[in-house]
């Protein structure tokens, strides 16, 4: 037999394999399918997040944005939405394993991309300080911060933590476990600088008094947010993408988030 046949032949059955495997996939139930059959949209949340997510202590129910955003997306399908709380150390495990969208003020970053898909961007969103208001002048810039006196605190596991070590090395990185009131350890003098979203900080200062957000519209860094969605289902992308674009041009998505911003 001759070479360029032995290749020909090569390729073809490497062709239909493809084929085959494009075909099982596309056999594949889409996840948009399986929420619209099952009638409830599984909905991973932290709970320690706001404006986007929180969840008092004591409290049956979560509020904030996304959560707000998850009961319209859920609304139409015609389903329910149930929020499973997890944390930021185990966002993409439990997304993976529970859930079928994450919806938490989730920062676009590729790591999470090599695992997950992101919808489009919702919201553009990047990290600024938040101090006591007598320290702003202080605290203007990454390299002001980044100094060894300075005590920057930060929640673990997510991209607060992970800018704080990649930018603030220098300075003193204390871990504390309860975002939803670490504020008060600036506050009450026990820290110096958290870095947060832009959106969360300016919140935290309505929150606060006291405490001032540091330039909260001209961030350290540059960020958006998006919705976890399982990786490779480019149906529910596609709808919920969808459901995102009438959101916003309906206005529906600007009175979700003035609501929470109050």
């Amino acid at each position: 037999m001759k070479a360029g046949s032995v290749t020909s032949r090569l390729v073809a059955g490497a062709m239909l394999v493809l084929s085959a495997t494009r075909a099982f996939a596309a056999d594949e139930p889409s996840r948009l399918d399986r929420v619209i059959d099952r009638k409830v949209l599984n909905v991973c949340t932290t709970g320690d997040y706001r404006p986007f997510s929180y969840r008092p202590d004591g409290a049956n129910d979560f509020v904030g944005i996304d959560i707000d955003l998850g009961r319209s997306l859920a609304k139409s399908l015609d389903a329910e939405a149930v929020f499973i709380q997890t944390k930021w150390s185990n966002l993409l495990a439990d997304f993976k394993s529970q859930c079928d969208i994450a919806m938490s003020g989730i920062s676009v970053t590729l790591p999470r991309q090599r695992e997950a898909f992101f919808s489009e961007m919702y919201l553009v969103n990047g990290k600024a300080p938040i101090v006591r208001c007598d320290d702003v002048a202080k605290y203007q810039t990454t390299d002001a911060i980044n100094q060894p006196a300075t005590r920057v605190v930060v929640n673990p596991g997510g991209t607060n933590e992970k800018f704080a070590r990649a930018n603030l090395a220098k300075a003193q990185i204390q871990l504390f476990p309860d975002n939803r009131v670490i504020w008060q350890e600036i506050a009450q003098g026990r820290a110096d600088v958290m870095v947060a979203e832009s959106v969360e900080v300016k919140l935290q200062e309505k929150l606060h008094p006291g405490l001032c957000a540091v330039n909260p519209d001209r961030p350290l860094q540059y960020g958006e947010m998006g919705f976890l969605l399982p990786r490779g289902d480019t149906v529910f992308k596609a709808y919920v993408d969808q459901w995102l674009h009438l959101t916003k041009a309906s206005g529906e998505f600007e009175r979700i988030f003035d609501a929470n911003m109050k």
